[in-house]
């Protein structure tokens, strides 16, 4: 069971790892307005989300299986501390590592998603801004009660290029 342990984890690294690449591919995709690139980088970062989701599962299964065999574990149980209970020196520390590269995987992951978010952001708030122009809708610089922008001067979008 510790064995099947190291080799889900050593997965879900290597697809932490993988989506932090793609989501760097992501970045690039947004910043030069590659839509053709993104669709496909947003399919690659789907399955990579679902081979994650698959991979953690598969990972609370083992752990809810160790966890019956090894008396001493909570569900308050830190992961170093319940990787003490490896059956050998060698296995502890090759968990320990892993989780260690597992957290600095996710992290990268994490920071990269909300960079991209913030360019996502930016590009929708500019084709907002240059449809505005087109339809010679008018935006006041403030914001209404919800919390939307105040439009002084609508026009429906009937521009023909």
């Amino acid at each position: 069971m510790w064995t099947k342990l190291v080799d889900v984890l050593g997965k879900i690294c290597i697809v932490y790892d993988n989506l932090a690449n793609i989501g760097e591919r992501k970045r690039d995709a947004l910043v030069t307005i590659d839509m053709e690139g993104l669709a496909k980088i947003l399919d690659e970062e789907q399955l990579a989300a679902a081979k994650i989701q698959r991979l953690e599962k598969e990972r609370g299964n083992i752990l809810k299986e160790l966890a019956k065999i090894t008396p001493a574990v909570s569900d308050a149980t830190k992961a170093e501390d319940f990787y003490k209970n490896a059956p050998s020196l060698a296995m502890e520390k090759r968990l320990i590592s892993l989780h260690k590269t597992l957290s600095k995987n996710v992290n990268r992951a994490v920071k990269i998603r909300d960079n991209n978010q913030i360019l996502a952001q930016g590009a929708l708030d500019a084709v907002k801004y240059h449809l505005n122009k087109l339809s010679n809708a008018v935006v006041e610089p403030t914001y209404g009660s919800k919390g939307g922008e105040v439009v002084t001067r609508e026009k429906k979008f009937d521009f023909k290029a």
